[in-house]
């Protein structure tokens, strides 16, 4: 019983890490086709579930370039 709620458990976390990533690489691709993010809070969410702290003030710019940064890094690690 423990061994298969301790697998269920690291199997949601690594779901919600991709999950993540995923957003990331999202919102990213999104930027670059030429898209605006119209809801600053939802890219704040983002960068926050990367890890990044994140003023509710910092403008929406500064917040993609430190997003894009972490995306590079994913990449970066998967060579």
């Amino acid at each position: 019983m423990y061994l298969w709620l301790k697998t269920l458990l690291i199997r949601q976390e690594t779901s919600e890490t991709v999950s993540e990533r995923q957003h990331a690489i999202n919102l990213i691709a999104a930027v670059d086709a030429g898209g605006i993010p119209l809801n600053p809070a939802r890219v704040n969410h983002i960068a926050r579930a990367l890890g990044l702290e994140v003023s509710r003030h910092a403008p929406v710019e500064d917040t993609i370039a430190r997003i894009r940064a972490v995306v590079a890094e994913f990449s970066t690690a998967r060579e």
